[in-house]
């Protein structure tokens, strides 16, 4: 199986197999026919902070039944595959970039003719054009005639808050803040909540925050905002909800069915109290003036007692 290729190969760049610079390929693209070019999409987009997968299929060619080891590298467009590290590779004797160290990761399975490649936590600076390189064995060959345009674009995507339709006041809530469009490989995000609501975080998840508030009557129409930051790409967003705070606090009535309000049972408290003492002062200045009559009555005895 390896002898026509090895009749093929062509000293130079150390690339293997047929090497043909026409009009529209690039100097030392490698294959045989058009027959033997990678399936790949010409371009492919991604949002900042997601993930992303460029798919590549191998050609038929004995890459697929090889039993020899076979080694793959994902490069940038103008890159030296023989000095500038490769973006993503199997190769553990090759280091990457790394910018792409922990991003980009190769999904090499000759047997499934699998050469796809995965990014995750993407960058602005991703952007670019990349081509793939196989060696098997003592052959080499750059697929640079099949590069993959990969755009990298603003993260437009918001957290979903769920909560109530209505908050009661004094009342503790459970709001949760969920961004289920975010890639499960990537880095895990970093959520925090801003508000004037007094608030204690509760639990979370890889994709969600929960927070619980307990709302004043004056929190109501004030906003409450969950920022959600994806931390490898250094980008943020956030989503705003505005609070409805309505109804009586439970805090200001009794619980029994047919109870009057609080405060007014406080007033009705104050009112006959101040009625008692009214009362207890009136009692005093009518027993002090009957006393007072009682000794302008009787001097006599007054002064008689005086003598004794």
């Amino acid at each position: 199986m390896l002898l026509p290729l090895l009749l093929l190969w062509v000293p130079g760049e150390g690339q293997g197999a047929l090497q043909i610079a026409g009009p529209h390929l690039p100097s030392g693209c490698s294959f045989k026919s058009l027959k033997y070019r990678l399936q790949v999409p010409e371009s492919v987009t991604v949002q900042e902070g997601q993930c992303v997968l460029v798919p590549c299929r191998f050609p038929d060619s004995p890459l697929s039944s090889s039993t020899v080891s076979v080694s793959g590298y994902w490069f940038r467009e103008g890159a030296n595959i023989n000095h500038d590290d490769p973006v993503a590779t199997n190769d553990p004797q090759r280091q990457v970039q790394e910018r792409t160290r922990g991003r980009f990761h190769l999904l090499l399975d000759p047997q499934t003719k699998n050469c796809s490649l995965h990014i995750r936590d993407a960058q602005k600076r991703d952007k670019g054009s990349y081509f793939f390189r196989v060696d098997l064995g003592s052959l080499k060959w750059k697929y640079c005639a099949d590069q993959v345009s990969v755009e990298v674009t603003a993260l437009t995507h918001t957290p979903d808050i769920l909560m109530p339709s209505t908050l009661a006041p004094c009342r503790p809530s459970n709001l949760t803040c969920s961004v289920p469009w975010a890639c499960e490989q990537g880095t895990p995000p970093v959520f925090y909540w801003t508000s004037a609501v007094l608030t204690s975080q509760g639990p979370r998840t890889r994709h969600s925050s929960v927070l619980t508030l307990s709302p004043r009557p004056q929190d109501h129409g004030t906003n409450l905002t969950c920022h959600v930051m994806f931390p490898a790409a250094g980008v943020t967003v956030e989503q705003t909800v505005q609070l409805n705070v309505t109804g009586e606090s439970s805090l200001l009535h009794f619980h029994a069915g047919k109870s009057k309000p609080m405060a007014e049972l406080v007033l009705l408290a104050v009112m006959e109290g101040a009625v008692k003492i009214l009362l207890l002062g009136l009692c005093l200045i009518i027993l002090r003036v009957k006393v007072h009559r009682k000794k302008v009555k009787d001097p006599a005895a007054d002064m008689d007692s005086i003598t004794d």
